[in-house]
């Protein structure tokens, strides 16, 4: 999972993550929904992306029959 921190001057609630949240408190968000977070930059800052998103994948190179 990603974590933001939420920027705000006070606690929060927030539906999604089932709890409130406290200001400058670091939580951790589902990896599909860090855009949805961190678009907000005036409430939310990444402090982690998602580890998809950051693994570098490569394609398989097809074997040679011999």
């Amino acid at each position: 999972m990603a974590r933001v921190r939420f920027l705000g001057p006070e606690q929060v609630t927030v539906p999604e993550l089932g709890r409130t949240v406290e200001p400058d408190e670091v939580v951790e968000v589902p990896d599909g929904r860090f855009e949805g977070y961190v678009c907000q930059s005036a409430t939310w800052e990444a402090v982690e992306e998602p580890k998809a998103a950051s693994a570098k994948k490569t394609a398989a190179k097809p074997q040679r029959e011999g």
